[in-house]
């Protein structure tokens, strides 16, 4: 059994020309991470291939920004986010993700390609204190209604706004 891991306040900062790319299947398990991947999250390519993508997430994510970005990809369309991922030490690295569905040629999805590159300082600083609003919103409601309070700060920010999430994900 995986032994849970302890987040830390030591952060990973991605080089300007890095990209992360990793596929999954249809279910999320990791199909390809390359060496990047490999890099940040601290884990051997053995260990990665065929484990769950979320072996890295961060508890500091709300589960709304992953239930958002599985009802866009699963609807056949691309969602950009940014994203507070966990290494395998506990450490910490930022990413501004493009995930898209890999189609075949009769247009089926077969699984999900992502790449993620350096995010930028203010659009970290944004998202930071947006996914503390919702994780904290997630907290107050308990397991049962987390996600619907959390997308409901989102929701209600981005009205406010007059964004799509997109939008709102590429502007800041």
């Amino acid at each position: 059994m995986k032994q849970p891991i302890t987040p830390t306040s030591v952060e990973k900062i991605m080089r300007e020309d890095d990209f992360i790319v990793s596929k999954t299947d249809l279910k999320g398990r990791i199909t390809y991470g390359n060496r990047i991947f490999i890099e940040f999250s601290g884990y051997t390519e053995r260990e990665l291939i065929g484990t769950q993508h979320n072996i890295i997430r961060h508890p500091d994510m709300p589960r709304a920004v992953f239930k958002l970005l599985w009802d866009t990809i699963q609807a056949k369309r691309e969602c950009n986010a940014y994203v507070k991922n966990m290494a395998k030490d506990g450490s910490f690295y930022w990413v501004f993700a493009n995930v898209t569905p890999n189609f075949d040629r009769d247009g089926n999805v077969i699984g999900y390609f992502s790449v993620r590159r350096k995010p930028s300082a203010s659009g970290v600083k944004t998202a930071s204190g947006l996914y503390a609003a919702m994780l904290a919103a997630e907290q107050r409601a308990g397991a049962r209604d987390a996600i619907a309070a959390s997308t409901k700060i989102l929701t209600d920010l981005l009205k406010e706004k007059g964004l799509s999430y997109d939008e709102l994900v590429l502007a800041i």
